[in-house]
């Protein structure tokens, strides 16, 4: 019988899980650890893998040798992002990766929405002055969407349904991107980079992370953003240096942001930290900053964001098992 080992389990994942094994008569069984090194030997017994976590598969030169030795000829990643993947190693050691490019654009696309509201509207301004016992609106007055020119940096399957959602509540929109898509024409204008952190009221990131995105929003483009403009980032922590963020936001030089992934969020994200003491101090700085907002990672978390993401990967593994192939195979260029 296949089985296939369900690592890094949700408690809202597993039912989804549980049903794709149903109806497919595959044995699915959901672990709750990650896949590292001191873990790797729990797959020995399996015929595939699904999983999903932030950092990465342990030592490159154990685990995949051993996944291999297991029989494993594939891993499925329950994510878009395969940072956690050493695909070099997965290629010496004949295992097929693949990925969900698109579990549900509209999950992120809709958190971004919420957050840009948030901060534009000086949610969490008027909530320190609630809490204060302060209720004078005086001094905080927003503009709305209208006014607006939002700017998305990566315009693929969230940039473009984030592009549609602003550009349908009037905003104007400027997207930068290696490839330009013909079907938004009329929803966005395409710009140069530097152009659209100069002209945009909010800047958002959904850009894939490699070299050349790292730290793409680093001390040099912030100082490109007016100081009225807001930075949102729901792709990958590294695609902005928290360093150069933390000094432009302390100086006041734009007006705020929300992040959604931060540098250094594996160890810190899906954990309790009793009394509050995150162990991580440019975190507990952005923490502190009243025009920051911060979610741990939360933009695929929607049930029919979950559901896609469990239910394709598990898909992919199958196909794969079984002598096929995937569509959402991942190939080292």
């Amino acid at each position: 019988m296949i089985r296939i080992a369900h690592f890094h389990t949700l408690a809202e994942e597993e039912p989804f899980a549980q049903a794709w094994a149903e109806t497919h008569h595959v044995q699915v069984d959901c672990l709750p650890v990650e896949l590292h090194e001191d873990t790797v030997a729990l797959a020995e017994d399996y015929t595939g893998i699904s999983f999903k976590q932030r950092s990465p598969i342990g030592a490159s030169e154990v685990t995949y040798p051993l996944l291999r030795s297991f029989g494993i000829r594939q891993i499925a990643v329950r994510s878009a992002g395969i940072d956690s993947i050493d695909l070099q190693a997965a290629k010496d050691n004949d295992i097929t990766i693949t990925n969900v490019p698109s579990y549900s654009p509209s999950a992120v696309a809709q958190l971004v929405l919420t957050q840009v509201m948030t901060l534009i509207r000086q949610i969490p301004q008027f909530e320190h002055r609630t809490a204060q016992g302060d209720l004078v609106v005086s001094g905080l007055m927003s503009r709305e969407l209208s006014e607006l020119t939002i700017g998305i940096i990566g315009v693929g399957r969230i940039g473009s349904t984030v592009a549609r959602i602003f550009h349908a509540l009037g905003a104007q929109v400027l997207g930068n991107d290696i490839v330009e898509h013909d079907e938004l024409s009329g929803i966005l204008t395409y710009v140069d980079k530097s152009e659209l952190l100069a002209n945009s009221d909010v800047v958002t990131l959904h850009t894939y992370l490699d070299d050349s995105t790292y730290h793409l929003i680093n001390e040099h483009n912030l100082k490109l953003l007016k100081p009225t403009a807001y930075l949102v980032n729901a792709s990958r922590g590294p695609v902005v240096d928290t360093d150069a963020l933390i000094r432009t936001l302390r100086e006041g030089s734009i007006a705020g942001a929300a992040l959604d992934v931060v540098e250094g969020e594996q160890p810190l994200f899906n954990n309790r930290f009793p009394g509050g003491a995150i162990p991580d101090e440019r975190y507990r700085i952005l923490q502190g900053l009243e025009n920051v907002l911060l979610t741990p990672h939360i933009g695929f978390f929607t049930d029919i964001a979950v559901k896609n993401m469990v239910q394709q990967s598990l898909d992919d593994a199958l196909a794969i098992i079984q002598g096929g192939t995937s569509k959402h195979e991942i190939h080292l260029h």
